[in-house]
């Protein structure tokens, strides 16, 4: 319970203490849009770790060498809200995360997202889904590297379970011609969801895939995209599971 506080009384000072940075990255941003995307980026990320570090979590990371240097599609199964904070925390570039679209409607944390090009998807407005993919093909076009969670929630069923995938987060990467990367995640549920309100000091595992570069898979696979990338992240999670 005390890890909980102490991380909820980080995150509140976090975000006040934001508001007269949101000014400065203003500014900046003005004279030099990459220089205020780098510094933003970098700014989170120090949050994200601190959180971390707060938690006792230890992690085991697999595979990070196969995230080439170019935009990609990041897509993983999700169980926690940690997940963001893990994997975020690792990226080298800039990369936007796809969130429900309530995330939009908290203060001053909603602010940072929208800095770092992070969407909001309306998961009962087609038409609006359909336009937050669109922006994220355009975002990859332009550099930025996009991730989502295709189950569409977390999922809080059994640990090595997953929900179905989504294809639609799949357009991105098969309109783009971006490889995407698969993240399989292990035990991230523990650290917090599995005994809410308490935080716990867990062995994680992540697993970073090889690219997968749509074009060049055969046109069944393309055809059927969305099973293929779950059942590559179901059997990396359940091959992991004897690391935690």
């Amino acid at each position: 319970m005390i890890r909980f506080i102490c991380i909820a009384v980080f995150l509140i000072l976090y975000l006040i203490l934001s508001i007269p940075v949101f000014l400065v990255e203003w500014i900046i941003g003005k004279f030099n849009r990459r220089a205020k995307d780098i510094s933003s980026l970098r700014i989170v990320q120090w949050g994200f770790k601190v959180i971390l570090k707060m938690t006792g979590v230890t992690t085991t990371v697999i595979g990070e060498e196969n995230v080439p240097d170019e935009p990609v599609l990041f897509i993983g199964n999700h169980r926690s809200y940690f997940d963001i904070l893990l994997t975020y925390s690792r990226c080298r570039r800039l990369t936007g995360y796809v969130a429900k679209k309530e995330m939009e409607k908290i203060p001053l944390l909603s602010t940072w997202m929208k800095n770092l090009y992070c969407l909001f998807l309306d998961r009962d407005n087609m038409r609006e889904g359909l336009k937050t993919i669109l922006q994220a093909i355009d975002y990859v076009k332009n550099g930025i590297s996009i991730c989502i969670f295709p189950e569409g929630t977390r999922n809080n069923g059994e640990e090595l379970s997953m929900l179905p995938f989504r294809d639609g987060a799949l357009k991105i990467a098969e309109k783009t011609g971006c490889a995407i990367i698969p993240i399989s995640m292990n035990n991230t549920a523990d650290i917090f969801e599995a005994h809410f309100p308490r935080v716990k000091k867990v062995h994680v595992v992540i697993e970073y895939g090889k690219p997968i570069y749509p074009k060049e898979l055969d046109k069944e696979t393309r055809k059927h995209l969305g099973i293929y990338c779950h059942d590559l992240i179901q059997d990396t999670i359940k091959k992991n599971a004897s690391l935690i």
